[in-house]
């Protein structure tokens, strides 16, 4: 038997899990899993050691009460893989976890792929030096990571952007306005606060009255919240109190179709902004960290921009509103210039073909990629 042992500590990395471990079965049936992980992992068959949503913190302030039970899961999980000594272990992005994890196996001789590239390249590009003790190998989303982890002598594999498999392009825009009664008249504004609790519960009251402040000049407006599973009671409760009641969406199905009948779109920064770029919604982005943490990210940060399509293209074309930025008059007058300005729409469009085209891997599917790349792990 060939155990692959898969660690995920979020929502994207359980779609990015569940994803590779389908790929991985078609190349290789025999294979057998084992980790930790969520509800697309689970379905492909894996049994999690424990609830992965434990892990799913961001941020210095959300993470301090959580340090000890986390160190708990920790230890819990280094024994888990040493009892079962799997063939190799492949540690999805969460880096405050995984890569602690892949330190102390590492240490054990197991041999441990990271997936998902940790942004060191933007906040702390120091940190480079000890990830090249903690893992054998990194799996890259993005183009312009390989050389500087190459730099560092880590060995590094781009396997494209998983965006591209989401299906968020292939929603039905008349089939979402007539599931939920929207007029041709009315526009539908898309808004994806976050798939992190803390996340939601700062963008939730921000979005919610930029939304009140559109709503008062624009006459219309249906907003659109897509929630993930991990989040979906603090997406309620934050929206509950909104003045322009949202519909929600959830599954991968409603959220493209959302996208599809979208006019506009208000996005947290992140993976969010990939995938609203690949089904053409224009969009701005808000964020906004505890203050805390905001200090100490803007004495390390390295780049200039928060969204990815900025950062692949190395200039602004998404309008980007951040901190003291990110209140809910700007972000109405930002929302408001792509409902008014048909030119601002088509600039964005063609950003986004431009960026989206930069992250397609060499052959196949991102997912195949990857699974790729481990199958040639295994087979040193």
């Amino acid at each position: 038997m060939t155990l692959v042992y898969l660690v995920a500590g979020e929502a994207s990395g359980d779609l990015l899990g569940g994803r590779l471990m389908a790929a991985l079965r078609r190349q290789a049936p025999e294979l057998e899993f084992a980790g930790i992980g969520g509800e697309h992992m689970a379905a492909e068959g894996l049994h999690s050691l424990f609830p992965m949503r434990e892990l799913s913190l961001m941020g210095l302030l959300e993470v301090l009460p959580s340090l000890r039970r986390l160190a708990r899961r920790l230890t819990e999980t280094e024994a888990d893989v040493l009892t079962r000594r799997p063939d190799v272990v492949v540690t999805i992005d969460a880096p405050g976890f995984t890569l602690r994890l892949a330190r102390r196996l590492r240490r054990h001789g197991i041999k441990v792929i990271h997936y998902v590239a940790p942004q060191v390249w933007a906040w702390r590009p120091e940190r480079v030096k000890r990830i090249a003790t903690e893992v054998d190998e990194i799996l890259t989303l993005l183009p312009f990571e390989a050389p500087f982890f190459e730099a560092a002598g880590i060995a590094v594999r781009f396997v494209g952007h998983p965006v591209l498999e989401s299906g968020a392009d292939h929603g039905d825009a008349a089939r979402f306005r007539a599931h939920h009664g929207i007029a041709a008249t009315e526009r539908v504004v898309l808004v994806m606060p976050g798939s992190r609790r803390g996340e939601v519960r700062r963008l939730g009251r921000i979005f919610g009255a930029a939304l009140q402040h559109l709503a008062a000049t624009e006459p219309g407006i249906r907003p659109v919240v897509a929630l993930s599973a991990p989040v979906e009671h603090a997406v309620r409760a934050a929206t509950a109190t909104w003045s322009v009641p949202p519909i929600l969406v959830q599954t991968p199905e409603e959220k493209a179709d959302a996208y599809a009948a979208a006019a506009a779109g208000l996005i947290k920064s992140g993976t969010s902004s990939l995938e609203v770029a690949l089904a053409g919604v224009p969009h701005i982005v808000g964020y906004k960290l505890n203050e805390v943490t905001a200090r100490i990210a803007w004495l390390l940060l390295k780049v200039r921009y928060a969204s990815l399509v900025n950062l692949l293209l190395d200039r602004m074309v998404v309008p980007e509103y951040l901190q003291s930025r990110c209140t809910p008059s700007n972000l109405a007058d930002g929302l408001r210039g792509l409902l008014r300005e048909p030119d601002r729409i088509a600039a964005q469009r063609a950003g986004f073909a431009e960026a989206l085209d930069r992250l397609r891997p060499p052959a196949g599917l991102p997912s195949e990629a990857a699974a790729t790349a481990v199958l040639k792990a295994l087979q040193k």
